[in-house]
């Protein structure tokens, strides 16, 4: 599956965007001015998206990855 096949139905499950997954991580204090606070993990946002998404795993870790800048 491409990482955009990830994204997509992410959204798809999530009825949230790309956009509003930024916002919320910046919300939750992960991220300042688009990009990562130093000293967050990845397994914080990772876990974050898991629980409160109920992504698993690999979609957790592709919206990660977008969240940190990834957009191919």
């Amino acid at each position: 599956m491409s990482f955009q096949t990830y994204i997509k139905n992410i959204e798809e499950k999530t009825g949230k965007s790309r956009s509003d997954f930024e916002s919320l991580a910046a919300n939750k204090g992960f991220t300042e001015e688009g990009k990562l606070k130093k000293g967050v993990k990845a397994t914080e946002i990772i876990n974050w998206l898991k629980e409160d998404f109920e992504l698993g795993h690999g979609h957790a870790t592709a919206m990660y990855a977008y969240i940190n800048g990834k957009r191919e």
